[in-house]
């Protein structure tokens, strides 16, 4: 499955207010209603910035997955979302520089303002930071969903990159902690939005290979293309997602179907591959291994080529 498919689908299902908002409720605010659906607002992805220090200069591009705002009294809060697939050995140190570059971003807004009008910075600490003494920033949270098979065994703070630190050292050392979700390792939450139970529920089981329990809990539900084509992208399967694309709601058993013949189909074709492997490595005339696995000329050289 293309990686942009994955994203597209990603962003598309987080992207609405009601699976956003029951995400962070339950996931970072531990079951506390503090988003509200209806004052979400979409915010541009593009946290880019140029950092200047004296005669240092360098543009940092970096786009983030999904990242709305809310007021939260009379302020707002920025929160955002990021998609991994994969264990990430350097994640809480791209989680600080996306939420560095998103208070860059903002710094940077509020210093091009003053440029503009004709509010005077009243004295040279003003005027060296180019803000005044009363401006603050809003808040920026994270949450970075792994969608992988295999149990996050990466660092979840940047101390857990760093090498290990005499007593002294750590206690003035500044952490920067990641939120973190496993969807294999979600069953403690209960969420509240149906799409986003289903979804974290339904896959689960798939990596766990429980499909008498999907069906049995699910036979009679039917499930919404969006959820459908998420559980696809979180277990990689390109028949669900592709269900999910032509159908509004569709009966969990059918996917089930689909499911369980393309994971057939997928292990016979690693079987298929392990069996060209072997024969390489045993140097096998390549007609021979074609005739034997009724595989292309052309399909056995690519396969020699990861060799």
């Amino acid at each position: 499955m293309k990686s942009t498919k994955a994203d597209v689908i990603f962003k598309g299902f987080w992207r609405v207010n009601e699976h956003f908002a029951d995400l962070f409720n339950t996931v970072v605010f531990h079951g506390k209603e503090i988003l509200k659906p209806e004052i979400l607002e979409e915010m541009d992805t593009d946290v880019s910035g140029v950092i200047e220090m004296k005669d240092y200069k360098e543009t940092l591009s970096r786009t983030r997955d999904v990242i709305k705002k809310t007021a939260y009294g009379v302020e707002f809060v920025v929160l955002g979302i990021e998609n991994q697939q994969h264990i990430h050995y350097a994640m809480p140190l791209r989680h600080m520089i996306y939420d560095a570059m998103g208070y860059l971003k903002e710094y940077q807004e509020i210093t091009r303002n003053y440029k503009g009008s004709n509010i005077k910075l009243s004295d040279s600490d003003e005027f060296l930071s180019r803000m005044r003494k009363e401006d603050r920033m809003h808040p920026i949270i994270t949450l970075t969903i792994y969608t992988g098979e295999k149990v996050w065994d990466g660092p979840c703070s940047l101390k857990d990159m760093i090498v290990e630190m005499p007593e002294e050292i750590a206690a003035v050392f500044s952490d920067y902690k990641m939120n973190l979700l496993e969807v294999r390792d979600s069953a403690g939450y209960v969420f509240q939005n149906e799409d986003v139970q289903s979804a974290f529920e339904i896959t689960r089981e798939v990596f766990a290979g429980n499909f008498d329990g999907i069906r049995e809990k699910y036979s009679d539900k039917r499930i919404s293309s969006e959820a459908l084509s998420l559980i696809g992208q979180m277990a990689g399967s390109t028949e669900l997602i592709e269900m999910g694309k032509s159908m509004e709601v569709t009966n969990m058993c059918t996917a089930l179907e689909r499911l369980k013949a393309e994971g057939v189909e997928q292990g016979m074709e690693k079987g298929v591959e392990k069996t060209v492997i072997s024969m390489l490595k045993k140097n096998y005339p390549i007609s021979e291994i074609c005739e034997i696995t009724e595989k292309t000329e052309e399909e056995i050289l690519k396969i020699k080529e990861t060799l």
